[in-house]
């Protein structure tokens, strides 16, 4: 199958596909060249009329650490330094990104998410989009963004209350503390541990076959119907973040957030 320069696509027998995260950006952080490719990848696995379910998982030792900073600096301060044009950019921008892992939501395929080492950020809501979740239980989560001074606004506040109720998803998004494997699989973010990477990506594979011999019109069907319940609060929530940002972005706090990342020090922030 094509491969792209930040994921490659490969197919496995009986239906099944594996979509894995290869960076460049280490930890399989995503940047401007993921956000590019990620929808037209998933589409491109959508039309396969052959597949019936999609692995999704991070090369190496982590999922993804999450945003690529330093990737995107480039191109964000341009458009930071280009007053209401610049913020009416960053948030078409935002609407960019959500869609692939929109695409991963709402497509016919359902998605099996093998999650190893670090899982960040934009880690999470990638996999917040995925039907199922499994980990290693070398994984390790956080919903980093109020540390860097924005909302999370690729779908995972609107997607993880469902998952782990709305406790534990204020908990990740207001303190952007980290948690280990046992406590994502207690709180529902994950169903299953295996012991290590190897294992993971077995059982990842074990479910996604079970999976794929259904039949594929009722587990489209499945997940139509699931994903319904939510669909209109999951838009709502991501135009709003995606117009907050456009705005926080433009805040002192940002600016000393992105300072402080790579001076490698912890921030002062001034609500300004």
């Amino acid at each position: 199958m094509s491969s792209y320069r930040s994921i490659t696509l490969e197919s496995l027998a009986a239906g099944v596909a594996e979509l894995t995260l290869i960076g460049p950006g280490r930890g399989n952080a995503m940047g401007p060249d993921f956000w590019r490719e990620l929808p037209s990848a998933v589409a491109a696995l959508e039309a396969d009329p052959a597949l019936r379910v999609i692995v999704l998982r991070g090369s190496g030792e982590h999922f993804s650490y999450g945003l690529d900073l330093p990737g995107m600096a480039q191109e964000m301060s341009a458009l930071l330094n280009d007053g209401a044009a610049g913020r009416a950019a960053i948030i078409a921008q935002a609407r960019r990104m959500q869609s692939g892992f929109d695409a991963l939501a709402e497509g016919r395929l359902p998605v099996v998410a093998a999650i190893d080492g670090w899982c960040i950020g934009a880690g999470i809501e990638m996999v917040a989009a995925a039907d199922l979740r499994i980990a290693s239980k070398q994984a390790r989560f956080a919903l980093r963004e109020v540390k860097v001074g924005i909302v999370p606004d690729l779908g995972g506040i609107q997607r993880l209350p469902a998952l782990v109720g709305e406790g534990w998803a204020r908990q990740l998004a207001l303190t952007g503390d980290e948690i280990d494997a046992d406590t994502a699989a207690r709180i529902g973010l994950v169903t299953e541990l295996a012991d290590d990477g190897a294992a993971l990506l077995l059982r990842a594979r074990a479910l996604a076959a079970s999976i794929a011999a259904n039949p594929p019109l009722v587990v489209a069907g499945i997940k139509q119907v699931m994903n319904a319940a939510r669909a209109a609060s999951v838009a709502h929530g991501n135009r709003e973040a995606a117009t907050l940002n456009g705005l926080l972005m433009q805040s002192e706090d940002f600016a000393e957030a992105m300072r402080a990342f790579m001076e490698k020090r912890a921030p002062v922030f001034r609500g300004r």
